[in-house]
Formats: structure tokens, C-alpha cells, sequence
């Protein structure tokens, strides 16, 4: 696939299609599929706004390949103890920047609600995907992923990612 040769549309719902299935991937709880949406040597992030505006380095989680995020829903299964609960991701339309013939940017918006065991829906966080996507083997992945958070803080421990 050359996204180059793809039309403005047929673009913007392969980049649609790739976030839709990555976030019913973790609210679905497919965590060890997770990592299959990113290439080897990828860099993912979860930052504050405020870092993120100014450029600070400091991230709530960051991997830097996708071996770091393997480890990462490893130790999610076997080492970490929490309270059961299930997300539900809402994703904006999504703007396209940079398009190369192996690559795309992209910028979109989110809204991740929480529900816990006693059946409580609220909002987990909301903030927006800095991305760049490209092709490996005819599929669209996640070279770059940056999740950055308008939420002042996280009110639990980060379980997913």
C-alpha cells in the first residue's frame, strides 16, 4: 500500500479504521493484542498537556519499542493488583498532516470512561493522539502514538494503557 496513491478518503478511513480498532482492542480487554497495532521500534507516550506544551521530557508512561509494551500487559496480568473495571474510549474524527508514501500523521481527540464493579460510569481522561502511522507488510501501524492528557491528574493507578 501507497498511501500516496490512496484517495484524501480512502486515507482518512484507513487511519480511522486503524484507531477504531485500537481502542475496542483495550476496551474489549484484548491487551496482548495491543501491542500488534505498533511497529518494532516505536515510541509511545502517555504526557500531561502542560509537559507536552512545553516540550518537557517528562511522561506518566513512555516504551520505546514494542517489546517495552509486551512487558507492559505482562506485568499488567501477572504483577499488578487493582480494582476491576472497564473503559470505554470515544475517538474523534481525525485530521490528517503529513502524508508521505509510507506514512501519515494525524491528530484526533478522545474520551475514556470508566465503569467500576459497582456500575459507575465517569470520565477517566480526555485530551488528544499526536500520531504518525506506517506501512509494515500492507498494514497501517503506529510508529509514534502520544497520548496527551488534559486531565490535571490521574485519579488511580494507570492500569492500561
Amino acid at each position: 500500500m501507497n498511501l500516496t496513491e490512496l484517495s484524501p478518503l480512502e486515507r482518512q478511513y484507513a487511519v480511522e479504521q486503524l484507531l477504531a480498532r485500537y481502542a475496542q482492542c483495550i476496551d474489549d480487554d484484548r491487551l496482548e493484542q495491543w501491542p500488534d497495532f505498533f511497529v518494532e521500534d516505536c515510541d509511545y507516550r502517555i504526557v500531561s498537556r502542560e509537559n507536552a506544551e512545553r516540550n518537557l521530557p517528562l511522561a506518566t508512561m513512555s516504551c520505546e519499542s514494542r517489546g517495552m509494551l509486551i512487558d507492559r500487559v505482562v506485568s499488567l496480568r501477572n504483577a499488578n493488583i487493582y480494582e476491576r473495571h472497564h473503559y470505554r474510549h470515544l475517538v474523534s474524527s481525525t485530521v490528517l498532516g503529513t502524508v508521505t508514501a509510507a506514512s501519515v500523521t494525524a491528530r484526533s481527540h478522545y474520551a475514556v470512561f470508566r465503569t467500576r464493579t459497582n456500575g459507575v460510569s465517569e470520565v477517566y481522561s480526555v485530551g488528544s493522539y499526536d500520531d504518525e502511522m506506517c506501512i509494515v507488510d500492507g498494514a497501517l501501524k503506529f510508529k509514534r502514538k502520544h497520548v496527551i492528557f488534559d486531565t490535571n491528574r490521574i485519579d488511580s493507578l494507570l492500569v492500561t494503557p
